[in-house]
């Protein structure tokens, strides 16, 4: 039976998902408003978030480190409220640097949660793969979201309630946290308690670890790329179907990523019966076509073929974030999950100029979806390499207090 404390460990874990991925994916659709507003184009204005993503990423290793040596739950009420007061601030902005100094808080404080509320639940729960794939629909759920809200209150209020809005009501959940944890409902409990994902030995810790990395980064950047430009993609090829303001585009959008976010319940549940490797394996495979077709579309079968490449990329969410558990050490997870995100998540920061180079020098974004699916290929090379599960994997970590050494 699950404890208490444990369900609100998930619970406020999955809210935290939602979140991290709305606050920064909100700007890609408002932006398409703020061309006007500010007399800029779009290229220099997607420019803002850069410190942002690279905030996003470097500030994730100390954040992990912190939730390992200090307080995972009180970790989480820093990211509610930090993320919350950046989004008011940047719902205030008279200017770009105003707008980029609170995008930049807003990835800061956005950094603790994948580090922290990963580990969080990888430690609490018995099924690994099922709870990853859950908390990977809340992910999904804040990506599909962030366009919808985001268009939805530009278009009816002002691109300043698509901040404003959604920080405040983050800050109200950071002091429901706060309270529990100041009730004793919710404590720090570094307790494994997984009997079905056995730690890695040692040697293929180490070796699993470092080409995990390389696909973790590769993982980041495409879906970073992808996120922030299909807005743009689906505004440049679609706007026959879709008509004026940016509802269309944000509704579109967002259907494509709730279908990959209630994708990973069947990720989870292919990272729990089969190997991990594979299945790792596989979804990157059916990336490089899928990216390459989207390519080159500019009608309505965009829509599907964009939609099936954003799944086979979050699909494998589960088993890769279960892989990088199984070779990492149990007492340093937080940490080595901070590690994997500063890179994911720095490496994904490169997608913004990346994006504003492509356009400005082509004005269509084909060649970064063909350079997106060379990095899938990358991906699966390295993952081919991957050591398999082995039988006489140590079990130590099952069940065990893993307290980090004082």
């Amino acid at each position: 039976m699950i404890d208490r404390n444990s369900q609100l460990t998930l619970a406020f874990s999955c809210v935290g998902h939602t979140f991290a991925h709305l606050f920064m994916l909100i700007y890609p659709t408002v932006v398409l408003a703020l061309q006007s507003e500010f007399d800029a184009p779009y290229h220099q204005l997607i420019g803002l978030m850069f410190i942002a993503n690279v905030l996003f990423g470097a500030a994730a290793l100390p954040a992990g480190y912190l939730g390992d040596k200090w307080s995972a739950a009180r970790m989480m009420v820093l990211f509610f409220m930090g993320t919350g007061v950046g989004s008011v601030l940047t719902g205030f902005a008279n200017g770009q640097l105003q707008i980029t100094a609170g995008l930049a808080m807003i990835g800061l404080f956005g950094a603790i949660y994948h580090p922290v509320g990963i580990a969080w639940v990888v430690r609490r729960v018995v099924n690994r793969g099922k709870a990853l794939g859950v908390n990977g629909v809340f992910g999904s759920l804040g990506v599909g979201l962030a366009p919808l809200l985001g268009a939805a209150l530009t278009d009816t209020w002002s691109w300043r309630a698509a901040f404003i809005l959604p920080g405040i009501f983050s800050l109200l959940i950071g002091l429901v946290l706060w309270f529990l944890i100041a009730r004793g409902d919710v404590v720090d409990d570094k307790t494994v308690v997984s009997k079905t994902n056995p730690e890695a030995s040692t040697w293929d810790m180490r070796r699993g670890a470092f080409m995990l990395l390389v696909t973790v980064s590769c993982t980041g950047l495409i879906y970073q790329a992808t996120s922030f430009a299909l807005p743009k993609i689906f505004e440049a090829r679609l706007s026959g179907l879709l008509g004026d303001g940016l509802i269309g585009i944000g509704a579109l959008v967002s259907g494509v990523y709730f279908v990959s976010g209630f994708a990973q319940l069947v990720g989870g549940w292919m990272a729990d019966r089969f190997e991990l490797k594979y299945v790792y394996l596989t979804c990157w495979l059916i990336q490089v076509p899928l990216l390459l077709i989207t390519a080159t579309l500019d009608t309505a079968l965009l829509i599907p073929a964009a939609a099936a490449a954003v799944v086979a990329n979050t699909i494998g969410s589960p088993s890769e974030n279960s892989l990088f558990a199984r070779f990492s050490p149990p007492r340093w997870r937080s940490t080595a999950f901070g590690l994997k995100f500063v890179l994911a998540l720095g490496v994904a920061s490169a997608a913004i100029p990346m994006i504003a180079w492509i356009y400005a020098a082509t004005g269509d974004l084909y060649w970064l979806l063909v350079i997106l699916a060379g990095v899938a290929v990358l991906a699966a090379i390295i993952t081919g390499l991957l050591p398999r599960r082995t039988e006489n994997a140590s079990t130590l970590a099952t069940e065990v207090s893993v307290k980090p050494a004082e």
